[in-house]
């Protein structure tokens, strides 16, 4: 007999472009894994590399798998030379840098700011959100105003680069060429030695974008979605197309029902490629962890690269790619 639930479990399944065959067994959906394998620690992109080394070093010393990706994270967010994190991001089209991060603890609380001018560490003041307040995202104004008001202090994140390289963009719209820009978030998962889970996402979004945009990176289910009993999956790339689809959560649903990370990564970026109309330089990449410690990435283009940390080897890996 074809039973309720059957159907609601084959319309989850259908939701997510996967098939669960239906038989008269009984069908369960449950965790990729229950129990832990040590340590592991993923993060987008080459900058990455630093940043795995600083979660590992603040596990080392007993701090929390949300201590870990939170200090991870201010490691691209305080780098100069990473122009799409933090200090040294690429301003919007009015020269003003503005900055997006968002974190997510094992019991699945979750911070995010949007649009906050002036502060080196957002992913901080993400944390604050999370920890001190009943709210999920505070943005804009707000957010710098709850900022200063918690003891952070105003910085000029607009470097000199990024000044000169604004300046040329300026002077190209004028002419009509185009300048590439970058869209490398860093996004970080981690799993400790108990098997809890967290993860962090921060940026300074699309460089020259529209004053007031806001990507993927802040929302959670988009740019980052960490659930204790499955795994944790965060996205890079153009967070329009992130947002349209939830992606980070479908990762973790589609690791749910027992798919693989670097696979639940690849179907999510199909359900990307079937649904949404794709230029072709539009990048967008996801990496994921489940319970077990088992890390995967996937890139819609190529040239996507990840990196991953375990036992104490920390490793820079390029992603497949779907197109």
């Amino acid at each position: 007999m074809y039973s309720r639930r059957k159907f609601l479990l084959s319309s989850l399944a259908a939701s997510l472009g996967i098939t669960i065959p239906i038989s008269g067994k009984p069908i369960s959906i449950r965790p990729t894994a229950s129990t832990g394998s040590g340590p592991a620690i993923i993060s987008t992109w080459p900058h990455g590399l630093a940043a795995n080394a600083a979660a590992w070093k603040k596990l080392g010393k007993g701090g929390s798998v949300l201590d870990a990706v939170e200090a991870g994270v201010m490691v691209s967010e305080a780098d100069p030379e990473v122009t799409s994190v933090g200090y040294g991001g690429l301003p919007d089209s009015s020269g003003e840098v503005t900055l997006d991060a968002c974190i997510m603890n094992p019991a699945g609380d979750a911070g995010a700011v949007a649009c906050l001018r002036h502060i080196l560490h957002p992913i901080s003041v993400a944390r604050l959100v999370l920890e001190e307040t009943q709210h999920v995202m505070l943005v804009g104004e707000g957010a710098l105003d709850f900022a200063l008001d918690k003891g952070f202090q105003k910085t000029n994140l607009l470097t000199p680069q990024a000044k000169k390289a604004w300046e040329e963009w300026k002077k190209n719209q004028k002419t009509g060429k185009t300048v590439a820009i970058g869209h490398d978030t860093i996004g970080m998962l981690a799993v400790d030695a108990r098997a809890d889970l967290a993860g962090a996402c921060t940026t300074s979004g699309l460089g020259y974008k529209l004053p007031g945009r806001v990507g993927d990176s802040p929302i959670i289910g988009a740019g980052l979605f960490v659930d204790n009993e499955v795994g944790a999956a965060t996205a890079t790339g153009v967070g329009e197309l992130v947002m349209k689809t939830l992606g980070s959560f479908l990762v973790v649903e589609l690791m749910r029902t027992g798919v693989d990370p670097e696979n639940a990564c690849k179907m999510a970026l199909e359900r990307i490629a079937n649904k949404i109309p794709l230029k072709t330089d539009m990048q967008v990449g996801f990496i994921a962890i489940n319970k077990a410690g088992e890390t995967g990435g996937y890139g819609l283009q190529e040239n996507f690269q990840y990196a991953v940390m375990k036992g104490g080897s920390n490793q820079l890996q390029t992603a497949p790619t779907l197109l």
